[in-house]
């Protein structure tokens, strides 16, 4: 499969493409993977609502708010995560609703075929936020000016926020 991608030409700029000789099929393996019964069990069936109930299946359930990923994160690889590195998936987050292809591709595909796009993208996503984040490093350490009009709104936020966190006497 990994092959086959790289022979692909990127997601979404709409150009035919001829793959020639260059890919072929040359082994085919059918294989069980489990047996078991899929029998539904007695009950109160409920009612298709339509198109929706129909598909891929994923459930509502596995929805992880933005807010929980760090949370989710640390959990799951033991790293020490920070709400403050949660900003850099709330950036990812942005940058991809943002992007006109990947908003296309959230409307007019389904959530499986979304996901399996934007997976396809997420490296990008993921370079231009740390490109992103590279440049306003060089030029706080570079620019006075830049440096010292950054400070004073940073300075300004930030005690405005810590002073309204105070406890009350």
């Amino acid at each position: 499969m990994r092959n086959l991608l790289a022979k692909l030409p990127p997601p979404g700029d709409g150009k035919a493409f001829v793959l020639d000789d260059e890919v072929a099929l040359r082994f085919f393996r059918l294989q069980q993977m489990t047996e078991g019964s899929i029998a539904l069990s007695e009950g109160e069936a409920e009612p298709l609502k339509g198109p929706i109930d129909v598909g891929t299946g994923r459930s509502l359930d596995d929805h992880i708010a933005l807010s929980s990923l760090v949370d989710k994160l640390n959990e799951r690889f033991g790293t020490d995560f920070t709400e403050a590195d949660q900003l850099f998936f709330d950036q990812i987050r942005v940058s991809a609703e943002r992007d006109e292809n990947i908003a296309e591709a959230a409307r007019a595909n389904n959530f499986a075929n979304f996901s399996a796009f934007l997976d396809r993208m997420l490296d990008e996503l993921f370079i231009a936020r740390m490109e992103g984040n590279e440049e306003i490093f060089s030029r706080v350490m570079t620019d006075k000016e830049f440096r010292s009009a950054a400070h004073e709104h940073l300075a300004r936020e930030i005690f405005r926020r810590v002073r309204e966190q105070e406890p009350v006497d």
